[in-house]
């Protein structure tokens, strides 16, 4: 654990800090036990007891009394120290992961060849210039609704949103997922044992008022949905397709991604979630890769794959693998899904466990992004934009488009 911590870039002393307050939680339940045990057998001496006995056996019972009380103090107080510090500790690394830092991941694969839009004979426009011929993005009307970082979908812009949904969530209902719409609002507890209360607390919204937060994934809903419950491992995997808007504060964000939609506070995202045996979960994890690359396949996008480096994990994630898309106006591949293994650290925190022949363990959770829809928007713009601003669209979504192959310019 203290080389996971190290990779990970984060605090190695919290580990001896946690076993520190372990110990003195262990210590001082043992003493609680005695005084306890001491003071049942008291009370029944004092029964039996008289005169000068009684009296000095009822002056130690007075003494065992403040003692247990404190003991029990003590005990808690370790407790919640323990409990403080385990949920300030990242999930154990997996021992494959590169370690370093947000550049440090290894490209895996890469699929698909960038257009040359000069042999073609025109400079490629971004996503906001497009969306704008399009008549499917106004972001400064968002910026007057809301503030920096909305926008509206309109017209073919809102359909578009519609059909890359009912694809996605297509595509999962035929793998086995059971399609989910899943509750924006959490408590506490859900977002904490989720792991999103750590590292990425300053990124969620929190309504103080209600002591809720906005979710900025359906992982969220998708992990705490079976919290406090045990599951035959004949059930197993479960596999959910959560639908649901998402809310990110961006923090730390600021100066990057200002222009059109990239980077945004609140979007849509189908978001792929599995429960399975500890043992089985790297080889869920592949399968969650393969169908995220099934669906930027059938995107005809160009895209990459990297295992990502140990600091950009996130708390829960042991192991993770993006799939980037080629953004040809920025020249740069770009985040469009991730899927991570979060191996038992979800299901330990929220108190999930399988039952398999007669003893009960914690599982494993993993999750994938199939479609976050303003991010696979500016790839699919970019990528089959044409001469004359138009953009053609993918083959998969045109039953979800009334069979429309291409997306036309409106009159202004």
């Amino acid at each position: 654990m203290r080389a996971s911590q190290r990779a990970r870039g984060e605090d190695v002393a919290l580990v001896d800090s946690l076993l520190s307050a372990d110990e003195r939680r262990r210590s001082s339940g043992v003493r609680f036990d005695e005084l306890r045990a001491e003071q049942k057998g008291l009370g029944k001496l004092i029964g039996k007891a008289s005169g000068d006995e009684k009296a000095e056996l009822l002056k130690r019972a007075s003494q065992l009394a403040a003692d247990v009380k404190a003991a029990d103090a003590e005990r808690d107080a370790a407790d919640a120290e323990t409990q403080e510090l385990l949920q300030r500790l990242g999930n154990l690394v997996h021992p494959d992961v590169p370690v370093g830092g947000e550049e440090d991941f290894v490209t895996l694969e890469t699929h698909g060849t960038h257009r040359d839009f000069a042999a073609e004979g025109f400079e490629p426009r971004d996503h906001l210039e497009l969306g704008q011929l399009l008549g499917a993005i106004d972001v400064e009307r968002g910026a007057k609704v809301s503030g920096s970082r909305f926008y509206f979908l309109t017209g073919v812009g809102a359909l578009l949103e519609l059909a890359l949904v009912n694809a996605a969530i297509a595509q999962a209902t035929a793998a086995g997922f059971t399609p989910m719409l899943t509750p924006a609002l959490v408590r506490p507890q859900s977002m904490a044992g989720t792991g999103f209360l750590g590292q990425a607390a300053q990124d969620v919204y929190h309504l103080d008022k209600d002591d809720l937060y906005l979710v900025g994934t359906s992982e969220v809903p998708l992990a705490a949905y079976h919290m406090d419950e045990i599951i035959d491992a004949d059930r197993l995997p479960l596999r959910y397709a959560g639908f649901s808007p998402c809310f990110r504060r961006e923090a730390g964000s600021h100066g990057k991604d200002t222009r059109g939609i990239f980077r945004v506070h609140q979007f849509d995202k189908v978001e792929m979630f599995s429960y399975v045996l500890p043992e089985d979960s790297q080889a869920e994890h592949q399968r969650l890769l393969e169908w995220e690359k099934q669906w930027l396949t059938s995107l005809e996008l160009p895209f990459r794959v990297i295992d990502v480096a140990s600091a950009d994990l996130g708390s829960s994630a042991s192991r993770k693998y993006d799939c980037e898309a080629w953004i040809p106006t920025q020249g740069k591949y770009r985040e469009l899904t991730s899927t991570s293994d979060c191996t038992e650290f979800q299901s330990r925190r929220l108190s999930i466990r399988v039952r398999e022949d007669k003893k009960v363990r914690p599982l494993a959770t993993l999750n994938g992004t199939l479609c976050a829809v303003p991010r696979t928007i500016v790839a699919i713009l970019e990528n089959h934009q044409q001469a004359d601003g138009s953009v053609r669209v993918p083959e998969v979504l045109r039953p979800y488009l009334g069979g429309r192959e291409v997306l036309e310019p409106v009159a202004k």
